[in-house]
C-alpha cells in the first residue's frame, strides 16, 4: 500500500523530532555538578527558622524528606527549603507534599539535599496527555499532525533557539530562521502538501517580516532596552553579560506573534480555496476580492488577540496601576508598559496585513491552478 505524502511528511517530522531530542545544547552539564534529582515525600516539617513578616516568611524550613525514586529510592534524608520572603519564589512545604528533590553527592553518596520545589511532573503530564487525547478524538489525522506541529516547535525552541541565543548569534537572524523553520513545519503538516498550505506559508511569512521590520524600526523612537524582559538581568549576572538583550527583545516581538500570523493565514488560505472550489471559473480579481473579505472578518476578531494575550499577563500591574490611581500618561510611558504596547500593536499590525498578503499569495495560486487545470 503506497504511502500517502502527508505521511511521508509527518514521518519526517518524526524523525527530526528524535533527532533534536538527542541532539545536545552544549549547557547540560555546565552548572549539573555531581547531584541528581529526584521526587521524595515531606515526612516532617519543621518551621522553628521561619519567621513571619506580615504576609511573607522568610528563613530555612527543615525537612524529613523519603526518597520515591532514583536510585536512593526508599532513603530518608535530611533537606532544607530556603524561603528569601518573595511570594512569586517562596513555596512552604507541610507532611504529605511532594517536592523535587536536588542530591548533592560526595563519594557516591549523599552529602546534602535540597528541597527545590513542589513537584508538578505528574501533574503536568497528565493535562498534557488529556489535551493530546482531546485534539486525537476531535481532529483525528489532523489532530495528530498538530500534536507532533505541538512538540516538534517545543524542541526547537529549546535545542535550537535558546542555544543559539545564549550563544551571542544575531537575535533577529536567529528568530527570523527559527520561525520561518516553524511556519513551515507547522502549516505543512496541518494543511498538508498543498497549494492551500503554499497560500498560508507565504502569506503568514510576509506578516511575520513586515513585524520584523516595524520592530527594527520603532526600535529607537520607543528608547527600550531589552531589560523589560523578565529575568534579564538575572541573565546577564550569570555570565552572559555580551548578550545584545534588546535585539532579543525585538526579535520575542515577531515570535510571540507568529503563532497567531500562523493562524490567521491558515484562515484566509482555507476559505479561499473554498471559494475557488464552488466557482471554478472565478477569476483572479474576484478570488482576491473574496480573499480580502474573508481577511476583513477574520481580522476583525483577530485583533484584540495579542491585546488580551498580554494583558492577561499582566493583570494584576494593572490592578496595582488602578489601585494607586497612578495617572494614565505616566502608565503609558513607564518602560514595561511601553515595551508591552509596542509589542503589542506591532504584532497586531503583522495580524492585519497578513490577511491582504495571504489573499494575494492564495488568489495567484488558485487561480493559477484553475488556469491549469483547463488547459489541461
Amino acid at each position: 500500500m503506497p504511502v500517502s505524502k502527508d505521511a511521508r511528511l509527518a514521518l519526517f517530522f518524526i524523525l527530526l523530532t528524535l533527532l533534536l531530542h538527542w541532539i545536545p545544547t552544549g549547557y547540560e552539564k555546565r552548572h549539573a555538578g555531581d547531584a541528581i534529582r529526584c521526587q521524595g515525600e515531606i515526612l516532617e516539617a519543621d518551621d522553628s527558622r521561619v519567621r513571619t513578616y506580615g504576609i511573607v516568611s522568610a528563613g530555612i524550613q527543615r525537612l524529613s524528606i523519603r526518597i520515591a525514586d532514583g536510585p536512593f529510592a526508599g532513603a530518608v534524608v535530611e533537606a532544607h527549603n530556603e524561603m528569601l520572603g518573595k511570594m512569586d519564589l517562596d513555596k512552604r512545604f507541610v507532611v504529605g507534599d511532594r517536592a523535587l528533590v536536588v542530591l548533592s553527592l560526595e563519594n557516591g553518596a549523599i552529602s546534602h539535599a535540597i528541597a527545590q520545589d513542589y513537584y508538578r511532573l505528574h501533574v503536568e503530564g497528565l493535562l498534557m496527555g488529556l489535551f493530546a487525547l482531546l485534539l486525537l478524538s476531535f481532529a483525528g489525522w489532523t489532530g495528530l499532525k498538530a500534536l507532533l506541529s505541538f512538540v516538534f516547535s517545543g524542541y526547537v525552541i529549546w535545542k535550537l533557539l535558546v542555544p543559539a541565543l545564549l550563544s551571542g548569534h544575531d537575535p533577529i537572524l536567529v528568530g527570523l530562521l527559527v520561525v520561518t523553520l516553524l511556519t513551515g513545519a507547522i502549516i505543512f503538516l496541518v494543511g498538508g502538501l498543498s497549494r492551500r498550505a503554499m497560500a498560508a506559508f507565504l502569506g503568514a511569512q510576509l506578516g511575520i517580516i513586515t513585524t520584523c521590520l516595524l520592530s527594527l524600526a520603532f526600535a529607537g523612537p520607543f528608547r527600550l532596552s531589552g531589560a523589560v524582559i523578565p529575568f534579564s538581568e538575572t541573565l546577564l549576572y550569570s555570565g552572559h553579560a555580551h548578550l545584545n538583550l534588546t535585539r532579543i527583545f525585538l526579535a520575542a516581538i515577531f515570535i510571540a506573534c507568529s503563532g497567531a500570523v500562523m493562524d490567521l493565514a491558515m484562515d484566509v488560505a482555507t476559505c479561499l480555496e473554498e471559494v475557488v472550489k464552488a466557482d471554478p471559473g472565478i477569476g483572479f480579481p474576484q478570488a482576491l476580492a473574496s480573499g480580502l473579505r474573508v481577511g476583513r472578518v477574520v481580522v476583525g476578531t483577530m485583533t484584540t488577540t495579542l491585546l488580551l494575550a498580554y494583558s492577561g499577563g499582566y493583570i494584576t500591574l494593572l490592578m496595582l496601576f488602578m489601585a494607586q490611581n497612578i495617572p494614565m500618561i505616566s502608565i503609558l510611558n513607564m518602560n514595561l508598559v511601553a515595551a508591552e504596547v509596542m509589542t503589542t500593536l506591532i504584532g497586531s499590525i503583522g495580524l492585519v496585513l497578513v490577511a491582504p498578503f495571504t489573499a494575494l499569495t492564495g488568489a495567484l495560486l488558485f487561480v493559477g491552478r484553475r488556469k491549469n487545470n483547463t488547459a489541461q
